[in-house]
């Protein structure tokens, strides 16, 4: 009788944990967000289309972005507003063309007048005024004067480079600031202050790993509030150097290694979430600031950085991902911008989006979330001015040498490459999508806001003095 009791017994546990492990696998969505989930916003430099595994990518070995994928929402065509540096990052804090606030045209140079007018509101601000922390982990690129860094735009935490990797002494094309003169030394910021410096190609392969270090840490410190995460990596913009680890297995190729460490960093953030057991009240978005530079993959997409609004110049991949709000393993082919992530934050976490100014972003959350159904809030989307797309149609001015610039037409629906200009046999849908695209550039102009100018604007570092390097600061190497 006990040897059939303790039969029965074992019968039983054996059932409920196996009932345990089926709810588990199968639980269905939530049907409500929490209130003010966590968001962390990856945000890559000069990052392809065709760069990672979840976009076709067979060559660079992305496990933790191929999980993200696979456990989130693929976004197939996800747009930058705005193209380059500074304006791409203009765009996505303000939910605002760059060119309506003045961000537009040439990336700010170090020791430059002009920065992102702190009279803007970016998403940090929004959300900051809902309870989040804030913080900034990487690349910041609009504007290096005091008063235009993170500290006066709603990050609580900085810590990372002012500009892009590129402008320090080893570039030697020179600062247009200084009439090409040398630049300066590249610094490392603390909030305000510079603490230590890029001194050579050594210290350039540290970055994405001592950004993820910082990242990392404000999660783990911040595990017990909301909070706002922002990582701008300056990965993968040249120059391009890599730790020995992963150029050792990417087999000498530095722009494999430059991407695999990315998703290193990916992969360490979500595991971090895992481990605070946050991942439940935590969205997170992957996503690169335009197409991808020389040595990057645009995948089936013709064009990359620089040059006409085809779709490698502006459509880039993006995953998003939040166990338990968002489906495992799906794709989300509607178009999205990164103009709606402020509005989208907004209904997220029960904010207001800025009513006293022009705002060109819409709510695109749902999109952001995989739901079901999901339409786009954009009937007709614009590459910044000289490029328009309504349905499976666009249209995108090129310059042709010694003709001027042109209007192409593709049927996106059979062309995903832009191979087939067919301008010729649709000329009134030409001239009717040229018109809204002259309408949309004159909407701009009648409705801008001045960037920001301060005096005697001075570079962080002259010279870096007592700094340490950033090897010697981080203690790698």
């Amino acid at each position: 009788m006990k040897i059939l009791t303790h039969l029965l017994l074992v019968l039983v546990f054996l059932f409920s944990t196996q009932a345990e492990e089926s709810a588990t696998k199968n639980r269905p969505l939530k049907t409500s967000t929490p209130p003010r989930p966590n968001i962390v916003l990856i945000f890559i430099d000069d990052m392809g289309y065709g760069d990672i595994g979840p976009f076709g990518n067979s060559v660079n070995q992305t496990p933790h972005l191929d999980r993200m994928a696979a456990e989130g929402n693929t976004l197939r065509q996800f747009y930058v507003a705005n193209t380059a540096c500074t304006p791409s990052r203009a765009a996505l804090l303000t939910g605002t063309y760059a060119h309506r606030i003045g961000m537009d045209g040439t990336v700010t140079f170090p020791g430059e007048d002009r920065g992102l007018n702190p009279d803007e509101i970016t998403i940090a601000e929004m959300l900051k005024e809902a309870g989040y922390t804030t913080g900034i982990f990487g690349k910041w690129h609009l504007g290096d004067q005091k008063a235009f860094l993170p500290l006066a735009q709603g990050f609580d935490h900085y810590f990372g480079i002012p500009y892009s990797n590129d402008m320090w002494p080893g570039n030697a094309r020179g600062n247009p600031v200084t009439d090409r003169g040398p630049y300066e030394p590249l610094p490392i910021m603390l909030q305000n202050e510079a603490v230590a410096y890029v001194a050579d190609a050594a210290d350039q392969s540290l970055l994405a790993e001592v950004i993820t270090d910082a990242a990392v840490e404000f999660i783990r410190e911040h595990k017990d509030q909301p909070f706002f995460c922002y990582v701008p990596h300056s990965h993968v913009h040249k120059p391009r150097h890599a730790r020995p680890d992963f150029m050792e297995r990417a087999e000498g190729d530095v722009d494999r290694a430059t991407v695999e460490e990315v998703d290193d960093s990916v992969g360490r953030i979500l595991d971090t979430i895992r481990e605070m057991k946050l991942d439940e009240n935590t969205l997170v978005i992957f996503t690169s600031d335009n197409g991808g530079a020389g040595g990057m993959s645009m995948g089936p997409l013709r064009g990359g950085k620089g040059g006409p609004k085809f779709e490698g110049h502006m459509r880039v991949p993006t995953v998003t991902w939040w166990p338990g709000s968002i489906a495992a393993g799906i794709q989300t082919d509607a178009i999205a911008v990164t103009t709606d992530i402020l509005p989208s934050f907004a209904r997220l976490t029960g904010t207001k989006v800025p009513d006293d100014r022009t705002i060109d972003g819409k709510d695109a959350l749902d999109l952001l979330l995989g739901t079901p159904g999901a339409k786009s809030p954009h009937d007709v989307h614009y590459y910044e001015v000289e490029g328009i797309r309504r349905g499976d149609w666009k249209l995108v001015k090129v310059p042709i040498k010694g003709k001027g610039i042109h209007s192409q037409l593709f049927d996106l629906s059979t062309d995903l490459g832009e191979k087939n200009n067919v301008a010729k046999d649709h000329p009134d849908l030409v001239r009717e999508l040229e018109n809204l695209l002259a309408q949309h550039a004159d909407s701009i102009a009648a409705k801008t806001r001045p960037a920001a100018f301060v005096d005697n604007a001075s570079p962080i570092l002259n010279e870096p003095g007592d700094l340490p390097t950033l090897r010697n600061y981080s203690g790698k190497l």
